[in-house]
């Protein structure tokens, strides 16, 4: 493992007894007194925290620490749901659990960014008691493809929403005196060969869809680090792109923190620190040789050096490590669980509802179908959750925790059901660690004499399907369409619930879209849970029965079928990926890989990757061209109704705002977002049809009971850029603001004149070195 030649190197300190010691105001004195070595050391980690003797075990790592200059390590934890460590440490009979949140996915689909932030509070009030300083979260990539193996730790298809949502969890997180540390910056949008793929992308959709999202967090939250992603971004890695990390990250968004590489990216150390990569982990040998010799003959300034140690140092003197923080070493996992229960019901989205939810008083009794009503998908897979938490909410521990009596019969077929299956699957024991999705059970299909015995035996049948993703690969296209025994469990069991005039319910307790156009109208409501977290079955059990009304609304388009979408056939969908083993450190031969005899032909979508549908990524692109969808972005329905009236809108300077008076006209309490859509005049850069600027979520409002919500933003948030200027370009004009309950569903519209354009010069930066061709689909 390549962490135990650093972490040997990391012990190694001058015997020079030094009279300075480190405090906030003295850090360009203490650099002055460290060493090359020394300054070396400090910009590369110690290895990864995963074995015997680490003071946290399995967690991500920790800087360098220097005790003759009152420097200490700090320790980096991976996130974004859970704070990833080791539940077991040697010899030591105590269980150091965490609480599993919900995904980023589902925290989106709450359309609140406090939500994110309770959840981030949480889980940084965590990272506190467990005695670590750093959060690696959260996940701020756009949600390009549905196929995407990390969706589940990312946010949204709009930047907005993204941007937004990723701020409140920093703030969160950085409300318990703990750093985040916002990733992957940028452009990971696929797992497939994720630390050599390039993603070829043109300046503006850069600038407008995939930096957009980190550049609304960075100004609004300031996290304390940011973390370059694997991948190149028009043919430099990302840790080694001037162009991304100071150029515009720091200069032009006024980034003041410390920027570090994902673990063991990119290949040159020194172009890295060149390129205000400060800190690269989780440290490597050959980086430290490699940055010391540059020093050493001149071709890395040590003024350059000397600044990657002075931000390091000022993120470690804001840590409780710095400050002998007394942690308790145990968190209070019964007020998080209420959180993650909390938020994960709220980020339920209602898709279709037939006068079937919530559950009539006469509901007594209820069969539950579908292997994954019995062995839940709380989140996904990854460094940031291995999928093994504190415990899990089965749907029928949650039906029974809400009252009802599950049909007994059938947990004792799925019951022999999932033992078999774990036996196929899994013939030597239990399954491995991993970080991509384990095998899941097969779909169990009852007979026809059993699904006539369970629909007389019971008022209502509840469906569950899952779906996960993970770390290091991508979902295949296969999984994003129902297999053959989940349709045929859909369409027989409707047939005989309905045949008998009972309802039937399908949850969708998934990390990211499927096909759900063949088969939503044979059921009665559609729900999508997304993955709530520990609590999954608790949380769709409060939204079943009413105790809470679903609010929830969706961060991306669910398309009628893959390849709708102009990026679907610009991603890996059909390709299997296999991981090699030193892209996270394990059994790494970098020596091996380098001494590759020839190059291989660059395979398309896997080595590099052509972002040929533009700025028309989700639901800008089914917007615009009239794309039917099977459900729109920002969609979701609710137990009861409500109405928008726009009470005022205007522009006051820099500033856009809207005040909407929502009115909850139905018979039950609920929230509602409120989202607010701008569309461009006409003449000037090609646009969208319409692109959500602005979302708020009401209180909880009684029937009858009215709110008015201010919605702003910035008048250059409705800007573009313009390549050949580089430059933000507002043009003057007639502009339409649109308020709905989702892209298609357009409630009321105003107007604003901006009778002046504006312009805003920025760095010519990331210039793709060839042409991107634009997609069929997109051409007018």
């Amino acid at each position: 493992m390549v962490g135990i030649g650093v972490a040997a190197l990391c012990m190694v300190t001058p015997t020079v007894q030094a009279q300075v010691k480190l405090n906030a105001n003295n850090i360009d004195e203490v650099i002055g007194e460290m060493t090359l070595e020394e300054k070396v050391h400090m910009v590369i980690g110690c290895g990864m925290s995963m074995g015997d003797g680490a003071k946290f075990p399995g967690t991500a790592g920790r800087t360098y620490d220097i005790p003759r200059l009152g420097i200490p390590s700090v320790y980096l934890a991976d996130g974004p749901h859970r704070l990833a460590m080791s539940v077991k440490r040697d010899f030591d009979s105590r269980f150091y659990y965490a609480t599993e949140f919900p995904s980023g996915t589902t925290v989106a689909a709450t359309f609140d960014p406090n939500a994110a932030y309770q959840v981030g509070a949480a889980l940084g009030e965590e990272v506190k008691d467990y005695g670590m300083d750093v959060l690696l979260a959260p996940g701020a990539n756009l949600m390009r493809n549905a196929l995407c193996g990390r969706n589940h730790e990312y946010y949204s298809e709009d930047p907005v929403v993204t941007g937004k949502m990723a701020a409140g969890y920093i703030k969160g997180v950085q409300s318990q005196g703990v750093g985040t540390c916002l990733k992957h910056f940028a452009v990971n949008n696929q797992e497939t060969n994720r630390n050599n793929n390039d993603s070829r992308v043109a300046q503006r959709p850069l600038r407008e869809l995939y930096l957009k999202g980190f550049e609304i967090a960075v100004k609004e939250s300031q996290p304390w680090s940011i973390m370059t992603s694997y991948n190149k971004v028009n043919g430099k890695y990302t840790c080694e792109d001037i162009d991304l990390t100071e150029n515009i990250l720091r200069d032009e968004w006024g980034f003041k923190g410390v920027v570090m590489s994902d673990w063991n990216a990119g290949t040159d150390a020194v172009t890295s620190m060149k390129a205000g990569n400060d800190m690269l982990q989780p440290g490597q040998e050959r980086q430290y040789k490699a940055i010391l010799e540059a020093v050493q003959n001149g071709t890395l300034d040590e003024a350059i050096l000397n600044r990657n140690v002075k931000r390091i140092l000022e993120l470690v003197v804001k840590c409780h490590t710095f400050e002998n923080y007394k942690y308790a070493n145990e968190t209070d996992l019964k007020a998080h669980a209420i959180i993650d229960r909390t938020i994960g019901a709220e980020g339920i989205v209602l898709l279709d509802n037939r006068s079937a939810l919530p559950l009539t008083a006469n509901v007594k009794t209820i069969a539950l179908y579908g292997t994954t009503s019995y062995d839940m998908v709380p989140a996904g897979m990854g460094f940031g959750s291995t999928g093994v938490g504190y415990y899990c909410v089965s749907l029928v521990e949650g039906m029974r925790n809400a009252g009802y009596t599950v049909d007994a019969d059938l947990i004792k077929k799925y019951k022999k059901h999932l033992f078999d299956e774990q036996k196929r699957l899994y013939p030597n024991g239990k399954p491995p660690f991993s970080l991509t999705p384990l095998k899941r059970a097969e779909e169990f299909v009852p007979t026809s004499d059993e699904l006539s015995a369970q629909v007389k035996n019971n008022d209502v049948a509840i469906i569950t399907l899952g779906r996960t993703s993970g770390e290091a690969s991508d979902r295949r296209v296969e999984e994003f369409y129902l297999k053959e025994n989940e349709s045929a469990l859909i369409k027989q069991v409707a047939e005989a619930y309905r045949a008998a005039g009972k309802k039937v319910i399908v949850i969708l307790n998934i990390c990211s879209p499927v096909e759900t156009a063949s088969w939503k109208n044979m059921v009665d409501a559609v729900i999508c849970a997304f993955q709530p977290g520990q609590e999954v079955g608790n949380c769709v059990a409060d939204v079943l029965t009413g105790k809470v009304n679903p609010s929830g609304h969706l961060p991306m388009t669910f398309a009628i079928k893959y390849g709708d979408a102009p990026s679907d056939s610009n991603f890996p969908y059909d390709y299997e990926f296999k991981m090699p083993s030193f892209a996270m450190g394990s059994g790494m031969n970098f020596e091996s890989q380098e001494k590759e005899e020839k190059p291989k032909e660059a395979v398309r979508n896997v080595d590099f990757t052509d972002y040929e549908e533009g700025i028309y990524v989700g639901y800008r692109y089914f917007e615009t061209f009239d794309k039917e969808v099977s459900y729109p972005f920002g969609h979701g329905l609710s137990y009861t109704t409500f109405s928008f009236e726009i009470v005022s809108s205007d522009i006051n300077g820099d500033n856009c705002e809207m005040k909407v008076a929502v009115k909850n006209t139905g018979n039950c309490a609920g929230k509602e977002s409120v989202q607010v859509y701008v569309k461009a005049p006409a003449g000037g850069l090609e646009k969208p049809a319409k692109e959500l600027k602005a979302f708020a979520k009401t209180k909880l409002l009684q029937p009858g009971e009215s709110e008015v919500v201010t919605l702003s933003w910035k008048l250059m948030d409705m800007a573009s850029l313009n390549e050949k200027s580089s430059s933000w370009e507002l043009p003057k004009g007639t502009y339409q603001w649109m308020v709905g309950a989702s892209s298609a569903d357009v409630r009321c519209t105003v107007t604003q004149k901006v009778s002046k354009a504006q312009k805003v010069k920025v760095h010519n930066a990331m210039i793709p070195p060839y042409k991107i061709a634009q997609h069929d689909m997109v051409k007018r």
